[in-house]
């Protein structure tokens, strides 16, 4: 365990952490007034009461799907087109520990970005409607409880559902446009239920799913997957 932390620790220092840093930052700008414009502007339905907007906000957040994919990116496709990965495969450790470290990693970011996110998100909410009345009613106990129940098992699902494009277009292909545009695709398609004629958490089971066995194929075949 103390040898995954310090691989954890070893992917932050590799990263190129001022442009993950300022994406997280916009990440959380951009979320933290979705809520409102889109109750303001595009379905006042959502301002029906405190528990309509938790449910807005636990699809907003959906976006750090894609940060996701950047950090997958970063982590795994440029090493392997900057052949830094070798490095890291000369280490005396097997490719599994590696790999799951960079897992570990990737998982830790997000969780902890969306995590916050939904702090930061339901805070702004709370203060705007407060000061541009746009959410009829006031938060009840069970609303707080609601929404604090849906920031842990959200951040848990957006986090596993971001693994989606890992080993296919991450490991396999070392694509970055394609990973990006999984991202894109994965984020969005609970939206597109309805046209589906699918309940939406029926689809986010099915990612959740996709992206559990993407996690399970990238780290049981690491030891077989090559440098080039």
């Amino acid at each position: 365990m103390k040898k995954l932390f310090k691989l954890m620790r070893l992917e932050w220092k590799k990263l190129k952490r001022l442009s993950v840093i300022s994406e997280v930052i916009i990440y959380w700008l951009i979320l933290m007034f979705m809520p409102v414009f889109f109750i303001k502007m595009v379905m006042p339905d959502f301002g029906q009461n405190y528990a309509a907007a938790i449910e807005l906000n636990s699809f907003t957040q959906m976006g750090f799907i894609l940060f996701g994919g950047s950090l997958i990116n970063q982590v795994f496709i440029e090493e392997y087109k900057n052949k830094t990965i070798s490095l890291s495969f000369g280490y005396p450790i097997s490719r599994k520990k590696l790999f799951t470290a960079k897992v570990l990693f990737i998982s830790l970011s997000v969780f902890l970005a969306t995590f916050l996110s939904f702090i930061f998100t339901g805070l702004t909410t709370y203060l705007l409607d407060q000061v541009f009345p746009i959410i009829n009613g006031q938060p009840t106990n069970s609303d707080i409880i609601a929404y604090f129940y849906s920031t842990i098992t959200r951040s848990f699902i957006i986090t596993l559902i971001s693994f989606i494009p890992l080993f296919l277009f991450g490991i396999l292909k070392r694509l970055t446009v394609p990973t990006v545009v999984c991202s894109i695709a994965t984020m969005q398609l609970p939206n597109f239920s309805s046209f589906l004629h699918l309940e939406p958490n029926f689809i986010i089971l099915v990612l959740c799913i996709l992206g559990a066995l993407s996690i399970s194929l990238s780290i049981k075949t690491a030891e077989s997957v090559g440098e080039i």
